[in-house]
């Protein structure tokens, strides 16, 4: 291996103990020699998803949050709820790395010739552990970047517009028309908007302030829906009876919104019915959650008839189901439009110690949109 590279690196993990601390800091942990088939990646930029702060921070309490330690190897600890404790039971005592995705540098690699062709690349991967200054990774799971790429601008190439791309095939393999998106103002509701205007799929965007609204209608969207409004409902029902759309993702998961969703799609499918049925309409609405932004506990008021569905989404089960062959067209489209429909804008870019301030924490924290951030390991 190169005698520049270290023996010894650091990497982002986050503990649970059992007396309801959660403790994140940053480990040295020994810098791997890749075997034959692998590569060695310096970490230059990699998202702080949503999907990464439910291992990140769990459901720790963040108005308790405090730092310790130095500059350079801070230490951040909050309480977690009681409440919340049996729901860690797996993950007790146990120091688990972070970071879904990210991209960098190929800076050693294997004797295969696979390996070999990425050494000197920058390339994209998922793989976990990536809030890391080096991460050694199969050849055959990088995605190398097209020239001119840089590692932030292919950082987040995988969870979010591989996520976008499949609610779209999800709706068109469930017999679905078009799709109703919430929380759509952020990185990922972007992406959808731009795959539905490419593709001609009609989009009910959801957001929950003006200013979220205003920025989709400036990115052209036709059906924008402001859940803080008082004709909410009323203008939710319109615009799913222009589009006919019948499925929706909920990146909320907590409250009444879900419910709501259902309840306009009945509304919206009734007006153009002949005939009254005291069972609802025939038609299937279904809605899945795929996230939890909010934290109440989900309020499903029937109002809608019986032809309905609401249940959990994931985008790795949803891969897994569809195969290697269909997920690797979807890649490809990342790959091909990387740097229009799929890119991606942060609040923010900070180092591993910086994503452990107290500043940071609270900023990616609550997960509003517009708070995404990239940690650049290299820093």
């Amino acid at each position: 291996m190169n005698p520049s590279i270290p023996t010894t690196a650091l990497q982002l993990r986050s503990l649970v103990q059992a007396d309801g601390t959660l403790q994140i800091s940053l480990e040295p942990t020994p810098v791997p020699t890749p075997g034959p088939d692998e590569v060695l990646i310096q970490v230059q930029a990699t998202p702080i998803n949503p999907s990464d702060i439910g291992l990140l921070l769990g459901p720790a309490d963040l108005s308790t949050v405090q730092v310790a330690g130095t500059a350079e190897r801070p230490v951040a600890t909050a309480r977690i709820p009681e409440r919340a404790m049996p729901g860690m039971a797996a993950r007790l005592g146990q120091s688990m790395p972070v970071g879904n995705e990210g991209a960098g540098l190929v800076v050693a690699a294997g004797n295969s010739p696979a390996a070999q062709a990425l050494l000197g690349r920058t390339v994209a991967v998922i793989g976990g552990a990536m809030y890391s200054q080096y991460r050694a990774m199969p050849a055959a799971q990088c995605l190398p970047l097209p020239p001119g790429t840089t590692a932030a601008e292919g950082a987040s190439c995988f969870v979010n517009p591989l996520t976008a791309l499949s609610m779209v095939e999800t709706m068109k393999r469930e017999g679905h028309t078009a799709l109703v998106h919430t929380a759509a103002a952020s990185n990922l509701g972007q992406m959808l908007l731009k795959i539905c205007q490419k593709d001609g799929v009609g989009l009910v965007n959801i957001v929950r302030k003006p200013e979220q609204a205003a920025l989709l209608r400036g990115l052209g969207a036709q059906y924008v829906c402001d859940s803080s409004a008082p004709n909410f409902m009323a203008e939710l029902t319109d615009a799913l009876a222009a589009t006919g759309a019948t499925i929706a993702f909920d990146a909320t998961g907590g409250g009444t919104l879900a419910g709501q969703i259902l309840q306009c799609m009945e509304a919206a499918i009734n007006r153009k019915a002949k005939e009254y049925s005291r069972y609802g309409s025939a038609v299937h609405k279904q809605v899945y959650l795929y996230g939890h932004l909010d934290t109440r506990p989900t309020e499903v008021h029937r109002t809608f008839g019986m032809a309905w569905g609401m249940g959990g989404w994931l985008l790795f089960p949803f891969l897994q189901k569809i195969g290697d062959e269909a997920t690797q067209a979807l890649r490809q489209r990342v790959a091909a439009e990387l740097k229009t429909t799929f890119a991606s804008h942060y609040a923010r870019t900070v180092s591993l110690a910086g994503a452990l301030s107290a500043d940071a924490i609270a900023f990616y924290g609550p997960r509003n949109t517009g708070a995404k951030v990239l940690i650049d390991p290299s820093l």
